[in-house]
């Protein structure tokens, strides 16, 4: 029986970050995850360099090996619609490789690794848990993303979730490909749907290229993929045919049902449903609660884990926009996306890059 403080289960962002937050603390941490990595990983891949400072990781450092797409605007417009481009005079994020980020943070962060071995049972016992017959641990903390098993295990009953669906791809152009892209890497592409349910996007990162769409609404994903598709190609943002799109989905901050903490044990990042409300970002959330989760241990107090978590009051805009008809909505929505002002102070300044005018 191996034996330690703290087990996190999930390799990700915030796992990772909640095991560098106990590497000088005096305590034997694991992390366990089902992967292998370096590993790919379904996700839009752009940060804020709120994400770097947070974990200390410097731009120039990460970047030596690494790829780090600096982001300088977004082209912004509606699927089908007009679009506006909104400038910076520097990077105000970063394009990222899942597989190389999560990698990078993952083997920084002091943790005893143990991959490729999923948690397949978790007991109480006394005050610890016994983890697949073989692993004794005083704390827990499930970082394994929206389909964790100790949120599973420990997070309480998924009914009443409404989790945002998404279908998305990476993957690196061939010389074809790269001469019938105009995505430029600093200038990611953001389109929203016309009932303002979601959103797609198109990220290049070097000779890589992202692109997927993401809906609050999860009837006809599909469909909405596939007009998406087809306005990229008729806008002429690409010519040709991208792969097959991977599924995904996660839970925006406020609608997950889960217990986020409880007795020796913590949920974190898209366990705990942190995405954030307007944008659907995950890492910053991650990052944030993963850094928290540690502290909790540290401080053996997981009631202040729980109020950190809460979910934030819901904004004037939201407000508004639930008490209207959906029709009336969309109808608002398209012409506000027509506006400068509302793209570059609402929708990029404070939904994406939080950092509000």
């Amino acid at each position: 029986m191996d034996f330690y403080d703290v087990l996190i289960v999930g390799g990700g962002p915030a796992g990772s970050s909640c095991a560098w937050a106990l590497r000088n603390s005096g305590l034997n941490v694991a992390i366990l995850d089902k992967q292998v990595f370096p590993r790919d990983k379904i996700c839009g891949g752009w940060i804020t360099p709120a994400v770097l400072s947070k974990l200390e990781v410097g731009a120039g450092e990460y970047a030596q090996k690494n790829l780090l797409q600096p982001i300088k605007g977004f082209r912004v417009g509606t699927i089908g619609g007009s679009s506006m481009e909104i400038e910076y005079r520097q990077p105000v994020c970063y394009g990222i490789r899942r597989r190389e980020f999560d990698d990078f943070l993952l083997r920084r962060s002091g943790a005893r690794l143990l991959l490729g071995a999923p948690l397949a049972k978790l007991e109480r016992e006394g005050e610890g848990w016994i983890a697949n017959d073989g692993i004794r641990a005083r704390f827990v903390v499930g970082a394994g993303g929206h389909f964790c098993p100790v949120a599973k295990l420990l997070g309480g009953k998924e009914n009443g979730e409404s989790p945002v669906v998404a279908q998305e791809v990476e993957f690196e152009m061939d010389t074809s490909q790269l001469a019938g892209c105009r995505i430029q890497g600093d200038f990611p592409e953001l389109y929203f749907c016309s009932d303002m349910k979601g959103y797609g996007w198109c990220f290049r990162k070097g000779d890589v290229l992202n692109v997927g769409l993401g809906r609050a609404d999860p009837h006809h994903l599909p469909a909405h993929v596939a007009g998406f598709l087809k306005f990229l190609k008729s806008a002429g943002r690409i010519s040709f045919d991208v792969p097959p799109l991977h599924g995904h989905a996660y839970l925006l901050n406020g609608a997950s049902t889960r217990s986020v903490a409880g007795d020796g044990y913590a949920l974190a990042g898209d366990a705990a449903g942190l995405a954030f409300l307007q944008s659907g970002e995950g890492i910053l959330p991650a990052v944030e609660s993963g850094l928290l989760a540690a502290s909790s241990i540290l401080a053996r107090d997981f009631g202040s884990y729980r109020a950190a978590l809460a979910p934030p009051p819901r904004s004037f805009l939201m407000n508004i926009g639930s008490s209207l008809p959906s029709l009336l909505v969309g109808l608002l929505g398209r012409n506000l996306l027509k506006t400068r002002w509302f793209v570059r102070d609402v929708v990029v300044n404070d939904w994406f890059l939080r950092t509000p005018h």
